[in-house]
């Protein structure tokens, strides 16, 4: 089972907010390659390092970027804000550049769970599988996941999780990247454990597909994009333009929907993904129904791990008519 949202457009909209660390890249193929292979270079290197020292590093390189004045600090702070408006300015500052720290981390992470061996990955992540994954192998089925902190940790390990059992990794949406040379790397990266990669641009009909066939889809749907296919729903009192695609698509493909987290464990013992069990009576009376009920899971991720989840996404980006804009 695996990663359906797309990370490469997270990591764009992060440096956006840092517009002085963005190297100017002249309209050249060849510099743009150059940056790339450097890119990847770097990972690289970071996955040939003792994963203590990367999370570490991450940690540090995030608050250190913490303490610039950025937009990005701004929509954190924004976030936090009107999803916890008791916090008090103190704690607001605090959650922020724990968030930071945390989002950087497993920025750093990545060169091990895209670059490492296979020993790495199962070193450094753990599966509690209390769905039985391998006895859904075959029938309709959706994970739905959210961007915590270790959601690609968690991604790459049920890849081998399902490979081990039933000889293929799962199944996931992504959005293709502008830069050729960047996007074959991720796709090379996330599916190389067996993990099927279906662009999004491709047709329903290719997904309802793949979703029919039982190869097991999972779905980020925590962000927002757009009017299309969405409506407001609240997230944490807060309306919020949420994805209704795990419901349609589980009515069209009569699919059970497994939810899905990944949790960081501490004393940089990296992660376990928590695979709990299908939710019954889902889909349910009604789309938006069905879709509240999502963002309520969402939630309860969240709240004992707040500093862990990726507060850096524009999450109230659309607003309902007449509203004003938070950031």
């Amino acid at each position: 089972m695996q990663r359906a949202e797309s990370e490469g457009a997270f990591e764009r909209q992060l440096l956006a907010g840092y517009p002085h660390l963005q190297p100017y890249i002249p309209p050249s193929n060849t510099m743009n390659k150059v940056f790339t292979w450097l890119g990847i270079g770097l990972l690289r290197i970071l996955g040939k390092l003792p994963y203590p020292m990367v999370a570490r590093f991450g940690e540090a390189l995030g608050g250190c970027l913490y303490l610039l004045p950025s937009r990005r600090r701004r929509i954190v702070q924004a976030n936090l804000r009107v999803c916890f408006p008791k916090c008090s300015e103190v704690e607001i500052h605090s959650l922020t550049r724990e968030t930071f720290r945390t989002v950087f981390r497993s920025l750093a992470e990545r060169g091990i769970f895209w670059t490492g061996n296979e020993a790495q990955v199962r070193r450094w992540v753990q599966v509690d599988d209390q769905a039985n994954l391998v006895a859904l192998d075959g029938t309709p089925h959706i994970g739905v996941t959210l961007h915590l902190s270790g959601v690609e940790a968690g991604t790459i390990r049920l890849n081998l999780h399902l490979r081990d059992h039933v000889q293929h990794g799962g199944a996931c949406l992504y959005t293709k990247q502008k830069n050729c040379l960047f996007d074959d790397f991720l796709r090379r990266a996330r599916g190389r454990f067996g993990g099927r990669m279906i662009a999004r641009s491709d047709s329903a009909r290719e997904i309802l597909r793949c979703i029919k066939n039982g190869e097991g889809l999972q779905l980020i749907a925590d962000m927002d994009f757009g009017e299309r296919d969405s409506a407001f729903v609240p997230f944490f009192g807060v309306p919020a333009l949420t994805l209704t695609s795990v419901s349609r698509l589980a009515r069209a493909s009569g699919a059970t929907v497994v939810p899905i987290y990944t949790e960081m464990l501490p004393g940089y013992k990296g992660y376990v993904v928590h695979v709990l069990p299908a939710w019954e009576h889902y889909p349910g009376d009604s789309v938006l129904e069905d879709t509240r009920r999502m963002n309520a899971f969402f939630e309860d991720c969240i709240r004992p791990r707040v500093s862990e989840y990726y507060w850096v996404h524009r999450r109230f980006k659309n607003r309902p008519q007449g509203e004003a804009s938070i950031y």
